[in-house]
């Protein structure tokens, strides 16, 4: 499969600190990668090495096949959306406005506006102006405006931190039809849930480095204890090892029609993220 992101041993320092060490990974066409990590862990800094913002210290950061250096020039920033917590929208325009001046950018339809308004749930609001919004309503209209042309790679920085659960959901189901279309997805946050729903692989990062990278299905299953918890109908819950001796277990209190709810102990991603890295997600 074809690789849209390649790092590798990639470093940056600031001053006498280092924020990336010996970091590796890359980004396959058309995945959802999560890059996963408590604030300061290095996420932002990976982001703007690999949209031409910052430069490394050392390393390689390939992105369309090219040094990421080179993503200034116009035409990979039409194959690009960024969106980080310092993406400017016009404050004086209305919502409709600031979309269609991108519409004009990068050589879309003004039907589209709508379209994207409802991925984002503000199909309703396009006339409001963008200085009136609240931090969650300028948050969604910035995934708006990455969403317009349909970038074969977006990069999101905490996408969803000032939305609440219901525009959170119209945002993931948006980046899941993005996706079907063949855009590349890197996303980072410390929303461990949020990664489960959405990606495909996880990096964990912790200090500047990745300590863990595969599927969640994947990781979860490699860290599970092997037990599995039977919630009984007189409300007690009992936990048996998996193999003969529970699945005797499990058989009588099925026979003597005591079960209310059987599941295996799989850890959740934020679980495993303390167990390699000892910090808790914040």
């Amino acid at each position: 499969m074809e690789n849209i992101i390649e790092v590798t041993s990639l470093e940056k320092s600031f001053s006498n600190s280092r924020a990336l060490k010996d970091v590796s990974f890359n980004v396959r066409k058309g995945e959802i990668f999560g890059f996963l990590g408590p604030s300061g862990s290095g996420k932002t800094t990976t982001i703007k090495i690999l949209t031409a913002q910052l430069k490394q210290t050392s390393g390689n950061a390939y992105v369309f096949g090219v040094p990421a250096s080179q993503l200034q020039q116009a035409k990979y920033r039409q194959k690009m959306a960024v969106l980080t917590d310092n993406t400017s929208l016009y404050g004086r325009l209305s919502i409709y406005d600031n979309l269609k001046l991108y519409c004009d950018l990068y050589d879309v339809p003004v039907s589209r506006i709508q379209e994207v308004l409802q991925m984002v749930n503000l199909e309703q609001e396009s006339k409001k102006v963008v200085s009136k919004l609240s931090k969650g309503m300028t948050q969604r209209v910035v995934l708006a405006r990455a969403f317009l042309h349909e970038p074969e790679l977006l990069f999101l920085d905490e996408p969803t931190s000032a939305l609440d659960p219901v525009n959170t959901k119209h945002i993931y189901e948006g980046l899941l039809k993005l996706r079907a279309k063949g855009s590349t997805i890197f996303l980072t946050t410390h929303d461990m849930a949020e990664a489960e729903t959405l990606c495909d692989r996880v990096a964990f990062l912790n200090n500047g480095t990745i300590q863990l990278l595969d599927a969640p299905k994947k990781l979860r299953e490699l860290h599970s204890d092997d037990t599995i918890t039977i919630e009984l109908t007189d409300g007690a819950t009992v936990v048996v090892p998996k193999g003969a001796k529970g699945a005797q277990q499990v058989f009588e209190y099925m026979s003597a029609n005591r079960v209310k709810t059987i599941h295996s102990n799989y850890p959740t991603l934020g679980d495993i993220f303390v167990e390699v890295t000892g910090r808790k997600l914040s």
